[in-house]
């Protein structure tokens, strides 16, 4: 498969009228400091024209592009005592991930040079950076305006914009990725011609077009719309969301049920959903008139706790992926990497993603609230139902959030109260209002006769930091957060 890409992607690049800033052609250069100032100029020239990848070709003709072989072989080359790419990558700063493979063309005999633009600066040789232009490689710097250009158009490394397979035919496109949920989902019809699909698909950059008239799938078609996860890298596989339900309120109880999913995000959600639903435990709740029966954690709190649990993963930690347990008295949601937003703040501070697109595309799809509006009604909708406040840990290198079942006041601990007290004061404020007393209490379960239980947990809130008063001059006008 990768010697079939390389010559369709070498017969695409001959294909051209004229050789690019991010494309030379050579017969037998063998030279190790021009081809260390090559690699250098056509990185920097690749990422200013707007390229995610620079190419040097051997055993190309200049002029016509014909195919004449090549005696260059960089895997017997030698500098010094070096190994000849051992030497450049020592050489080159940041050093980027090329690779050269050996390619037997019809026709001949080549080397092909793959050089990944630079994200994050301009990659130099030997102390210097260079810039391809025309058939020249002049220093950077004496270029500030390509110089300027460079540096504003490089940015960080998105994952959702790698490839996850490269090199699909289009009708494989199809087994690969779900069409049918994502136009459903996406509120778009789906089109009659399997071209006018892949477009589409391609306008979301679900799929981007490779060379030979094939297409790569991108981390972001296939973490969202993968029919089988399996079919793609195992790194990518280890980001299916895993569920485990125990038999108990510990990881020692007994495991009565464990999914480790396959879909894509986008396509499985419902039915994951679905299935975390039809676990959970249920408690009986006494209304004016009638019993009735409610699940133990509020559906739409759990939904929207799950997707931003997708949606905010650090994708770039290999081996791990986002993770539900349920518990008999709780539900845990992990996902990998710390919060780019302290927890303590997620409620009134505008969320940031490292998956922009993956966040954007969920959004639209009513996978998740409008940015901005999911955490304040998770918490609302708990205080409602008057559960405890979840809990939201950083732990180092993952996020947690724990949702608990229903507990009196009484069944509560300290902290339990005082993180409830907090939430409360927050919402409030939120709303253009103060967390008083009363108001404490009725988040609480409290009746308003037994104020002195609640007063206690508000002075521990502010001995913990966690709230002020809201007028000094009127210490019983009500309270805000810390921060306010």
């Amino acid at each position: 498969m990768q010697e079939e890409r390389d010559i369709a992607l070498i017969d695409d690049l001959r294909g051209l009228s004229a050789e690019s800033p991010w494309l030379e052609f050579k017969v037998n250069q063998a030279d190790p400091q021009k081809i260390g100032v090559l690699i250098s100029a056509l990185s920097n020239a690749a990422r200013l024209e707007g390229k995610e990848t620079a190419f040097l070709v051997w055993g190309v003709e200049d002029k016509s592009h014909a195919v004449v072989s090549t005696t260059f072989d960089p895997g017997l080359k030698k500098v010094g005592n070096q190994v000849f790419e051992f030497w450049l990558r020592q050489k080159l700063s940041p050093s980027p991930a090329f690779t050269f493979r050996t390619v037997d063309h019809p026709d001949g005999k080549l080397v092909l040079l793959e050089i990944p633009a630079p994200t994050m600066a301009p990659v130099s040789f030997e102390g210097v950076q260079y810039i391809r232009v025309g058939s020249a490689t002049p220093r950077l710097s004496e270029d500030p305006e390509r110089y300027t250009a460079l540096i504003e158009k490089m940015r960080p490394y998105t994952w959702e914009s790698g490839v996850a397979l490269n090199f699909v035919l289009p009708e494989d496109i199809m087994k690969l990725l779900d069409a049918n949920s994502y136009f459903t989902l996406t509120k778009q019809q789906m089109p009659d011609s399997p071209t006018q699909i892949l477009e589409k698909m391609e306008a979301d950059r679900l799929i981007h077009k490779d060379v030979g008239g094939r297409w790569n799938v991108l981390n972001l078609g296939a973490i969202l719309f993968a029919n089988d996860l399996r079919d793609f890298n195992s790194s990518l596989e280890r980001k299916a969301v895993r569920f485990v339900r125990y038999d108990g309120a510990s990881r020692a109880s007994i495991v009565t049920h464990r999914q480790d999913g396959r879909k894509g995000y986008a396509t499985g959600f419902e039915g994951l959903m679905a299935f975390i639903n039809a676990l959970l435990p249920t408690n009986e709740h006494i209304g004016q008139a009638l019993r009735e029966t409610r699940p133990l954690f509020p559906e739409l709190s759990l939904r929207e706790l799950v997707a931003n649990a997708l949606i905010h993963q650090d994708m770039t930690i290999s081996g791990t992926g986002p993770q539900v347990e349920l518990f008999e008295d709780r539900i845990e949601i992990t996902n990998p990497g710390s919060p780019l937003v302290p927890p303590d703040r997620m409620v009134d501070l505008p969320p940031r993603s490292r998956n922009e697109s993956l966040a954007s595309l969920m959004r639209r799809m009513g996978m998740c609230e409008e940015q901005g509006s999911g955490l304040d009604k998770v918490f609302t909708e708990v205080e409602f139902y008057q559960l405890p406040a979840p809990l939201l840990k950083d732990n180092n290198n993952s996020m947690q959030v724990v949702m608990y079942g229903p507990r009196t006041f009484a069944e509560m601990s300290r902290d339990e109260r005082v993180r409830a007290c907090y939430w409360h004061t927050v919402l409030k404020f939120m709303a253009g209002d103060r967390m008083k007393n009363n108001s404490l209490c009725g988040r609480l379960g409290v009746d308003p006769k037994n104020a002195s239980m609640v007063s206690g947990v508000i002075s521990k809130a502010l001995e913990a930091g966690l709230i002020k008063v809201a007028d000094e001059a009127h210490p019983k006008a009500g309270y805000y957060p810390v921060w306010a």
